[in-house]
């Protein structure tokens, strides 16, 4: 086997491991919310117990990673390519230990009839997830075009968090009781927020990759 062809194999398994970390964290997500809808916390503790999982994998990638590095030495597009998975699983493993705190409030919550509707957090929950989705999607298709829809997507998700913040602000003026349960929602809102804060920083990465141009938004 040609030295080319191996580093094409092991930068193939890599990438398939990574898609797989990136399905783990979206399920996180998409369960934690559900949780939190359903007051589900069965359901809940089962995503803080899966954040583990997405940790040793995390590591796992990160081993595959510096054994390129180290042993096939890349140059140019590849050495950006590989240095990029790096930067990649470290926003990875922060969304899946976001989705896990989400659980965790969730977790927590008493069974009681919620202050409010869910709407604009479940509205925050989905779009996470597609941005996770569509921002590693463009790493592993070197797609730019999508790093860049994805990127204008967090304008969305900081609107939606501020609806939800302007929400809680008003129900706590109204009634002070209402404090406990609008601080915990507030808290998943603000990791929701995060959560398309390191989709942004997966796709700034890509788009690095593809340039060998780094640039913040």
């Amino acid at each position: 086997m040609t030295t080319r062809k191996f580093y094409e194999e092991e930068l193939c398994e890599l990438k398939q491991s990574l898609t797989s970390m990136c399905l783990a964290v979206e399920r996180m997500i998409e369960d934690s919310i559900k949780a939190l809808v359903e007051q589900d916390g069965e359901l809940a503790r089962s995503v803080v117990a899966r954040d583990k999982r997405v940790d040793e994998t995390e590591l796992d990638i990160e081993k595959r990673c510096m054994r390129l590095l180290l042993i096939e030495q890349p140059v140019a597009r590849d050495f950006r390519e590989v240095s990029t998975a790096l930067k990649l699983i470290t926003d990875i493993e922060r969304i899946g230990d976001q989705a896990a705190d989400i659980a965790e409030i969730v977790s927590n919550f008493k069974d009681e009839a919620y202050i409010k509707r869910l709407t604009h957090t479940v509205r925050m929950g989905r779009l996470a997830v597609r941005m996770v989705h569509d921002g590693v999607a463009s790493f592993i298709n070197g797609d730019e075009a999508l790093a860049d829809e994805t990127i204008a997507r967090d304008d969305e998700m900081d609107a939606l968090f501020l609806t939800v913040k302007n929400e809680l602000v008003e129900l706590i003026k109204k009634d002070s009781s209402n404090a406990d349960q609008a601080i915990m929602f507030m808290m998943i809102a603000k990791y929701l927020e995060r959560i398309g804060d390191h989709a942004v920083n997966v796709c700034e990465w890509t788009k690095y990759s593809e340039t060998g141009v780094h640039i913040k938004y």
